[in-house]
């Protein structure tokens, strides 16, 4: 089993729900990326999911174009982002990393080579966000040689026939578009999502998360009602770009607004524990 089944099913065990804060990596520099990484850890992260910053970023709101901004204009690449991974694991061998980024430098790298580098670097799954259903079976195959899980995306707008097709291709989770838009950018209709990851639940059997709208506390416990992750990013990033000339600053407002969350969370974990119990 793969880090990534491993965390879930321990999960399950539990009866938690998965956090997985994301960051983009390089951003304000990229001697920062390790000491967020492990920060988020300490401060309840079950997953990371390190976005690899393009000039393009099409699913990302401005917040994190800004960070995939900064992050470029410090010099950071996807060869650099796969060294980050490797010094992160010189500390902790037992959190799974899951890259997000786009197709473009993956491209530029190559395939096989980046699947080789990922690998070797200690990364566990890869999100495209532009990879399509239709291109995923070019590409995932040589992730999965490479022990990568293949995390996709699903929105509101897919339909039932395209669940299927995507869920055929995918590893680790799915990871589910709480709305129409782009990241950071709307409050979340909790109420439609339980029917929403019921039927991506009929077409798979991997976890399923919720992102793209979750800023708050409150958002994360409600999220957890439904969904097996909860997946926090823009309000993250907002820590960064607020405190990034200075690491420490920066480093406690990421364990303070995780760990709200993940608190939050917890006691919603609990009641449905109590209310399965009663």
């Amino acid at each position: 089993m793969s880090r990534l089944d491993n965390r879930f099913q321990a999960l399950r065990e539990q009866g938690r729900t998965a956090l997985i804060p994301y960051i983009t990596a390089g951003d304000p520099a990229p001697d920062a990326t390790v000491g967020f990484m492990h920060a988020l850890v300490e401060a309840g992260a079950d997953v990371l999911e390190v976005g690899v910053p393009f000039s393009d970023p099409m699913a990302d709101g401005p917040v994190i174009q800004g960070a995939c901004e900064r992050a470029l204009a410090a010099g950071t690449s996807l060869s650099r982002v796969l060294d980050m991974i490797a010094d992160f694991r010189e500390k902790d061998g037992d959190t799974p990393v899951v890259l997000m980024g786009y197709l473009n430098p993956i491209d530029r790298l190559g395939l096989e080579a980046f699947a080789s580098r990922a690998q070797q670097a200690g990364v566990d799954g890869v999100l495209i966000v532009d990879m399509t259903a239709e291109e995923a079976p070019e590409v995932t195959p040589t992730l999965q040689a490479a022990n990568l899980d293949p995390v996709c995306l699903i929105a509101p707008t897919t339909g039932d026939e395209r669940i299927e097709r995507i869920c055929a291709n995918a590893g680790g989770f799915i990871y589910y578009v709480s709305f129409k838009g782009v990241t950071g950018s709307a409050s979340l209709d909790v109420s439609s999502l339980a029917q929403a990851i019921e039927r991506i639940r009929a077409k798979s059997a991997l976890p399923v998360a919720v992102g793209f709208g979750v800023s708050t506390a409150a958002n994360a416990a409600d999220v957890a009602q439904v969904a097996d992750a909860v997946v926090v990013g823009s309000a993250l990033v907002r820590q960064i770009a607020e405190h990034g000339a200075d690491r420490s600053a920066t480093e406690n407002a990421l364990r303070d607004t995780l760990s709200a969350m993940r608190h939050a969370m917890d006691e919603q974990d609990n009641r449905k524990g109590e209310a399965r119990r009663a």
